[in-house]
């Protein structure tokens, strides 16, 4: 990845809170798997119901 500005960096939303997380350099070769911006959001995901 080519030296950017934070502006033009590519951005996801949260899938626990759906606020809007920039990339960071340690997602870098996982990006298309990040679904959460923290380690909290990702431990208060819903969890699925019993069947």
């Amino acid at each position: 990845m080519a030296m950017r500005r934070k502006g033009d960096l590519p951005q996801k939303l949260c899938a626990t809170c759906g606020r809007p997380f920039t990339w960071r350099k340690k997602w870098e070769k996982v990006w298309d798997d990040v679904r959460y911006c923290s380690k909290r959001c990702s431990g208060q995901r819903p969890k699925k119901p019993h069947s």
